[in-house]
């Protein structure tokens, strides 16, 4: 199992920071690493070229965006990376993939990426054979920002009438009296309350949320239809 070099400084009752850099400047190979030279820029890793391999954008250093391309049969270990690169443009990613020799990148057959043009642009560019498959994870996050913002447009209006009503009670000196439903929750508490059953398969609801579903789904019928699509994702 590998060990971290603060683990090993802390054992040895180092200086983490300065047992690092030691490390880094001369116990390591680092400095004689033949990609040190564009390494802030980009890397690449021939040799972890593989048939079926993933491509996405990351955040690695003070927000900014570095595209990776991996490869899926080393599971996220050693030999898994074959490219990092500084930002998201298709012309820098796939200048850097292109390195490769045509025969390896031939030899791709299935990459799996996100929605995005530019990652989809880099894939034909560079990976010519390659079967393109979207991300499930990427589908079902846009389904479920969908079925969030078809609640949240509900429980906007919903406080929109309720603001309405209370200005009203107020202008002819009635009392004013929020309805609610079998549960307790009035109309703007059921939208808000059910933000996370709308994420779970019904399988996983509480007692209380399944109560709370009946009445969202009798209410909001668009709700219930938009939630039905997202579980057959």
């Amino acid at each position: 199992m590998p060990v971290s070099l603060v683990s090993i400084a802390t054992l040895y009752r180092l200086e983490a920071k300065v047992f690092e850099k030691q490390y880094k400047d001369h116990l390591s190979i680092f400095r004689n690493w033949d990609q040190l030279s564009h390494s802030d820029k980009w890397i690449l890793i021939e040799k972890n070229i593989g048939a079926y391999l993933s491509i996405d954008e990351v955040a690695l250093s003070k927000g900014e965006l570095y595209t990776i391309i991996t490869n899926k049969a080393s599971h996220g270990k050693k030999g898994s990376i074959i490219a990092i690169v500084e930002g998201t443009r298709v012309n820098d990613v796939s200048k850097v993939l292109r390195k490769m020799k045509l025969k390896d990148r031939e030899k791709v057959i299935e990459v799996t990426l996100d929605m995005s043009p530019a990652m989809e642009a880099i894939i034909k560019e560079s990976f010519p054979k390659a079967y393109l498959v979207t991300d499930r994870f990427h589908v079902q996050q846009l389904a479920s920002e969908a079925i969030q913002e078809v609640r949240m447009g509900y429980r906007r209006k919903a406080l929109q009438e309720e603001n309405e009503a209370l200005k009203k009670a107020k202008e002819t000196n009635k009392k004013y009296v929020v309805e609610t439903y079998s549960n307790g929750d009035t109309k703007k508490q059921l939208l808000a309350r059910s933000r996370h059953l709308v994420f779970k398969p019904s399988s996983k609801w509480s007692e209380s949320q399944n109560e709370r579903s009946k009445i969202l789904f009798k209410e909001y019928p668009k709700i219930k239809e938009v939630y039905n699509l997202f579980n057959d994702v």
